[in-house]
């Protein structure tokens, strides 16, 4: 017998190419965007935290209140997600003072604690279980500490630890490269395998946004931040628009 509270269908997408494309750029899009608004309009990171917040609350708001997958309202969600991860995490490590490592260790701990508790909640943490209130909701609490996470750890790797945003781009994109690898040739679990695509695909996110807009004495190009975030909401756009988009097929 299916739950009191489950949705007709899931409303999360299949996991397929087009996804990751999405989310990276998605990742990508977050950096930019939210150093747009905190750094070059200067609303700071608080403001624009709460500002996005605003945002993201109710886009997951909509998301849960949906009755089916509707792409263009998913990756909304996505997408403001990372931008308010973008400027939480750039609040926690620099406004408190955390720094970079301090802040990594912190957000990892919140996300494994967000995945243990909706395993104990639901029994599972699998894309395919998402069809109730309750696993959205553990879904997008994940969602948020993995995209806080990324843009800490992304600069944690590209800072703290010198690898510079070439440098992180590689060790993230190898790391993702090792996963599919492992999903290819291996039977480890493909929920634990998902979970660890979707974290490092913000980091990467993050060092690919910081490259593209920071000054050239800090080793990026140097970009408009406006002009990154309009050119990267157009090629998302067309992405949703063209690539094939269903949702995630129901666990039996």
């Amino acid at each position: 017998m299916r739950p009191k509270d489950s949705h007709d269908a899931i409303k999360v997408p299949a996991i397929t190419l087009g996804f990751w494309v999405i989310k990276i750029l998605a990742t990508t899009l977050g950096e930019v965007g939210g150093d747009a608004v905190s750094m070059s309009m200067g609303l700071g990171y608080l403001l624009s935290t709460a500002f996005f917040a605003v945002v993201f609350a109710l886009a997951v708001a909509a998301q849960i209140r949906a009755r089916a997958f509707h792409p263009w309202l998913y990756w909304s969600a996505i997408i403001a997600s990372t931008t308010v991860g973008t400027t939480l995490a750039d609040y926690v490590n620099r406004s408190l003072g955390l720094g970079y490592s301090g802040g990594s260790m912190l957000l990892l701990s919140l996300l494994l604690a967000s995945l243990w508790l909706w395993k104990q909640a639901t029994g599972s943490i699998s894309v395919s279980s998402i069809d109730t209130p309750r696993s959205e909701f553990f879904y997008w609490l994940t969602i948020t500490f993995s995209q806080t996470l990324g843009t800490a750890l992304g600069d944690w790797v590209a800072d703290t630890q010198g690898l510079g945003y070439s440098g992180g781009i590689a060790l993230f994109s190898g790391l993702l490269a090792l996963i599919t690898l492992l999903y290819a040739t291996t039977r480890i679990p493909r929920t634990l395998l998902f979970w660890s695509a979707f974290v490092l695909t913000r980091p990467l996110g993050a060092v690919v946004g910081d490259y593209l807009d920071k000054p050239l004495d800090h080793g990026g190009l140097a970009l408009s931040r406006y002009a990154g975030t309009v050119l990267l909401l157009l090629v998302i756009a067309a992405c949703v628009a063209w690539l094939p988009q269903r949702p995630a097929t129901r666990a039996h």
